[in-house]
């Protein structure tokens, strides 16, 4: 080892022997120390890997928080709220201040949320990123005290919902509500060849019918409010299956009446909700996706269906694996 060697070999022993080990609790940032800190998120372009192309969509997802939901009663309840938040990104700088995703959120969690407050965080987003797009998704569980069918007893209904914010280059800002709906279908075919036997051969057959599931996205018109309660509503009056919480011997048989009542193929369910939604015009655009979870077949049958407003909703969902109940 020649002495250049040695000489660079003796003082990294003794830099690292000078080195602290050990979490010092008391110490205090100052704004002098805070300004030596490396920060290569914002470094040049030439620091960039990779082709020097814009993103479309860069943030934080599945950030958790209770937050303030506004029921139809314009009361609030409070929700575990999963928040996905992301901005555009330009060609030429490396990267956003991820943290400032949530930093940002977190000034508004304590305001009641709805979907015109989403607008005002996208704003916020937009300005403090320079972005010229930003998109929010807040997702919960929503729960309604629903009745039995004849027992008069009373449970909670939980609903998965998704409120969608999407705020575009020129500040237009299409605001979106996720519905899901869990229901009954009792096929109509498998009823009539069950009454079949019944009437030819005297001999007792049931149709069969599976936990089934609607998800509805519903765009909702500028100016206009649409609360969960409304698209719950509007869900009933369309299928009227809905699966029940609380029940006793009088409402499993009421259900087995209701089912019989309201038979289904996956067709029927999306073109009655079709006719619900198109008809209620604070709702601008739609996509409806149904899937009946077969329990004659293996496999499930799905259907999707759109209002067909021009740039809007695709009748096309990426993963019908996500409406198995």
């Amino acid at each position: 080892m020649d002495n250049e060697n040695k000489i660079t070999s003796s003082q990294a022993v003794a830099d690292e022997k000078s080195i602290k080990r050990g979490y010092n609790k008391n110490y205090t940032v100052t704004d002098e120390y805070r300004n030596t800190l490396p920060d290569c998120q914002n470094a040049a372009s030439n620091e960039i890997q990779g082709a020097n192309v814009p993103i479309l969509q860069v943030g934080i997802s599945n950030f958790r928080l209770p937050l303030n939901i506004l029921t139809k009663e314009n009361e609030t309840v409070s929700l575990e709220t999963s928040v996905t938040g992301t901005v555009s990104h330009t060609a030429d700088t490396k990267g956003i201040n991820m943290s400032r995703i949530i930093r940002t959120f977190y000034t508004f969690k304590d305001r009641i949320f709805t979907l015109e407050l989403l607008e005002e965080i996208l704003l916020r987003y937009k300005e403090d990123h320079g972005s010229s797009r930003a998109h929010l998704k807040l997702g919960f569980s929503y729960p309604l005290l629903q009745k039995s069918l004849r027992s008069n007893l009373e449970g909670y209904q939980y609903y998965d919902v998704v409120f969608e914010s999407i705020l575009d280059d020129l500040d237009r800002c299409r605001k979106i509500i996720h519905f899901d709906y869990v229901y009954s279908s009792t096929c109509p075919c498998s009823t009539e060849l069950s009454e079949h036997a019944r009437e030819t051969r005297q001999t007792f057959a049931v149709p069969h019918s599976q936990r089934s599931k609607a998800r509805i996205s519903a765009e909702i018109r500028p100016g206009f409010q649409v609360s969960i309660e409304d698209l719950n509503l509007h869900c009933l009056n369309a299928l009227q299956t809905e699966s029940q919480v609380m029940v006793k011997r009088e409402d499993e048989q009421a259900f087995a009446e209701l089912n019989g009542s309201y038979v289904k193929f996956v067709e029927d369910a999306a073109r009655l909700l079709y006719e619900q939604l198109d008809a209620d015009e604070r709702i601008v655009d739609f996509q409806i996706a149904c899937a009946h979870l077969e329990s004659l077949h293996s496999h499930d049958a799905v259907s999707v269906i759109n209002k067909g407003v021009n740039g809007g909703f695709k009748s096309e969902i990426d993963d019908f694996k996500s409406l198995i109940c």
